[in-house]
């Protein structure tokens, strides 16, 4: 039981000789022109933990996921994830090309206690997709097809819990059993800790190329009590900074307008306004120049040149305020990290987390990508599994699927 939202996880179910339907994230990169899964992260996650779980507690585990969207080269069938699950879990990992007909059915119920059961990419039913209440969602083939054969549904898939899709919520209120598994148990914990109540000073760190979110963070991080400091870097900063008057130069502006980041300035200048203290921007920059790294004062602005990191001036300041907070949530990189010499202020912030006594949250994928490209993926506390999902859990509090756990775990 997750006692601070009432939510009920596997340990307050009994499983063994069960059917448990698990709505897990398997949703992996794809090469685009062999069809091959690239990566089987997500899968690795929920196999070693939930699904693993559930196999050693001898219950009957059918496996419901989607793997991209329709029209996307992604969106491809399962049957490649169930057998990286196979190998996962070193057991015979059984797949049907069917998500709901008679061909599925027959397989769940011939499921013997241990076995696991991959069912079709459930977006490959048109239905799945629509978001309504869980009480809709019961009337759908999908639920009424499947909500027999299930005495305990189990929804693992974090990544997903800001949509109610038919799969993530609809067997709410027909199963005798709904419960969170253990990446999202996982997952609500830890945002309980950095969002709900973290202890504080409480950092958040907001850098990469998706900007969009910034300013809806930074006013509910501060009206709400949330968080001590905001740390920029990234787009994310050259956005701040342009907000607060500075010409970053006619290279780094068209970014900006490109991505339709300019009708957030107003906005953005006003929390600045209000919050300048706690919102920290960048004091110097590195610029991209022919010769490589180039180091600038603000008072050097505008540039010619894309500016791809925050200065080393700016990494110290971050880096000492990092290590005397005792919460810090990463959203973003500072700079174009993958370019050798622009990793720099990244290095600085991950460095100072994993020297912190802190509880550290890192979230997004370019984050992780930055992470476990420079060797910090293990030196933080908890990997946020959820892109948009973690997104909105930090602004708003809850999510849509957090909300039906709560409500069925009565």
């Amino acid at each position: 039981m997750i006692e601070e939202l009432g939510i009920k996880t596997l340990d307050d179910v009994e499983v063994e000789g069960k059917t448990v339907g698990v709505r897990v994230d398997f949703n992996s990169p794809v090469d685009p022109n062999t069809g091959k899964l690239l990566d089987d992260t997500r899968i690795r996650i929920h196999g070693e933990t939930t699904i693993k779980e559930l196999v050693e507690k001898r219950a009957k585990v059918v496996i419901l996921a989607h793997q991209g969207r329709k029209g996307e080269k992604d969106f491809i069938s399962l049957k490649q994830h169930a057998e990286r699950l196979s190998k996962i879990l070193g057991i015979d990992v059984k797949f049907v090309d069917d998500i709901f007909g008679e061909k599925a059915t027959n397989a769940i119920k011939n499921l013997k206690e241990g076995e696991v059961l991959v069912l079709e990419n459930v977006r490959f039913w048109d239905g799945e997709r629509k978001k309504a209440d869980p009480e809709t969602h019961v009337k759908t083939e999908l639920v009424q097809a499947l909500a027999p054969h299930f005495n305990v549904y189990v929804v693992d898939a974090f990544a997903a819990a800001h949509r109610p899709h038919v799969s993530m919520v609809g067997f709410a209120p027909v199963v005798e059993h709904f419960v969170a598994g253990r990446v999202m148990e996982r997952e609500i914990r830890a945002l309980i800790k950095v969002r709900n109540n973290p202890e504080k000073p409480c950092v958040y760190i907001l850098g990469g190329a998706k900007a969009e979110d910034s300013a809806e963070i930074v006013k509910t991080v501060f009206k709400e009590g949330i968080a001590d400091y905001v740390l920029t870097g990234g787009l994310v900063a050259n956005l701040f900074l342009y907000s607060a008057g500075y010409d970053i130069g006619k290279t780094n502006i068209e970014v900006l307008e490109k991505k339709g980041f300019l009708s957030l300035v107003d906005d953005i200048k006003e929390l600045i306004e209000k919050y300048k203290d706690k919102i920290l921007l960048p004091a110097d920059l590195a610029v991209k120049t022919d010769k490589g790294r180039e180091e600038i004062k603000l008072e050097q602005l505008p540039t010619n040149y894309p500016i791809w990191d925050v200065g080393k001036e700016t990494a110290k300041v971050y880096y000492e305020k990092i290590l005397s907070a005792k919460t810090v949530v990463m959203n973003g990189p500072m700079g174009v990290f993958e370019e050798p010499g622009f990793e720099y202020a990244t290095v600085k912030v991950f460095e100072a987390m994993s020297n912190s006594k802190a509880f550290t949250l890192i979230g997004g994928g370019h984050t992780i990508a930055a992470a476990s490209k420079l060797g910090y993926i293990d030196k933080v506390s908890h990997v946020s599994t959820g892109g948009g999902a973690l997104i909105e859990y930090l602004v708003k509090g809850t999510l849509p699927v957090i909300e039906v756990l709560k409500k069925y775990s009565k």
